[in-house]
């Protein structure tokens, strides 16, 4: 856990050769914030708040990052050959901000959300967001918007989606010309205490070997609106994809990790593939199974071994643990413990 501080300066990534587009962003309608003064912080779900500010930073090809700026708008206005719109060129991160029990604000592990930023810009030809401008974007947010970061006892978070984007006019498919970096709160919190859950095995395959599935881009997730959708429609909260090549294997949850205990209860186990977006929850989690003494198998996991597990969880930021309660693959439900 991070206590983040502030940076100041100008981060500079320049390519030279490549022409200069200047960013047109309006101010957008106005937009009340909610007033953190009538909100039941210890009651909130994860939905949309109105809080009082995001942070912007722009990306050219020849001057690199700016300084950034503090929004007390929403709205973005991008130019209509925008990547991002044709060519889904997005990434986008989550994590939270506490208050502490002596006062202070935290943010949990910001560093690694950066680093896999980072990881998903490679993979997609954005520039990286260096560490330092990833942090003072999320300090910059919390430290304005401190008023909305749950008071310390009720069990919430304040949750930040910081995203980058392609914009910019671009016909053709390719790199773009700007890239639009927002250290945003998208106001959601989340109360603990959830219950088990259902999970459905869906027909659907979430990302090839070697594609995109290891990023978490924004492309991964509209496909699994449909499936999603369906599985809900059939009275399971949750969906379950196996991976695309074989279909024996188990990779991910829609939107988040598979942790599975074992029938001794002595070993943690999550599935290993490329194709699965590496969660910072999980990389936790398996930390604290370790420090309490437990094995930890990072390895492929078939879907006929679930029968042989004492628990099955979902694991992720805006989850934190959920509880499996049962899956069902092929007509066939297999419950779990409820304890």
């Amino acid at each position: 856990m991070l206590t983040l501080s502030r940076r100041s300066g100008r981060v500079a990534l320049a390519r030279t050769g490549a022409v200069q587009q200047v960013a047109n962003f309006s101010s957008g309608p106005d937009v009340t914030p909610a007033d953190p003064k009538s909100l039941d912080f210890a009651n909130m779900g994860f939905d949309y708040t109105p809080t009082k500010s995001m942070a912007k930073y722009n990306f050219t090809w020849t001057d690199g990052w700016d300084q950034g700026e503090l929004s007390n708008t929403p709205y973005l206005q991008i130019h209509a050959l925008s990547n991002v719109i044709h060519y889904g060129q997005s990434i986008f991160e989550g994590l939270k901000a506490f208050h502490l029990a002596d006062g202070r604000v935290t943010a949990f592990n910001p560093k690694a959300n950066a680093a896999r930023m980072r990881a998903g810009a490679e993979r997609l030809g954005m520039p990286e967001v260096p560490e330092s401008v990833f942090l003072e974007a999320i300090t910059r947010v919390v430290k304005d918007n401190v008023d909305y970061v749950p008071p310390y006892g009720t069990d919430g978070s304040f949750y930040l989606r910081p995203f980058l984007t392609g914009h910019g006019a671009k016909l053709g498919l390719g790199v773009a010309p700007q890239f639009l970096f927002v250290g945003s709160p998208a106001g959601n919190y989340y109360k603990a205490g959830i219950k088990p859950i259902n999970a459905l095995v869906i027909d659907y395959d979430r990302a090839a070997p070697r594609g995109v599935g290891a990023v978490k881009c924004a492309g991964n997730y509209a496909a699994d609106v449909k499936p999603a959708k369906k599985a809900n429609e059939q009275g399971y909260e949750i969906a379950l994809y196996l991976d695309a090549k074989e279909r024996k294997y188990v990779e991910e949850f829609s939107t988040s990790n598979l942790i599975a205990i074992s029938a001794d209860k002595k070993t943690l186990i999550t599935p290993a593939s490329d194709s699965i977006l590496p969660s910072i929850t999980n990389v936790m989690l398996q930390q604290l199974a370790k420090d309490r003494g437990m094995n930890v198998e990072r390895r492929k996991v078939a879907i006929d071994e679930l029968e042989n597990f004492s628990e099955v969880g979902a694991c992720g930021t805006a989850v934190i643990i959920s509880p499996i309660g049962s899956v069902t693959y092929k007509g066939e439900r297999k419950e779990f413990a409820k304890d």
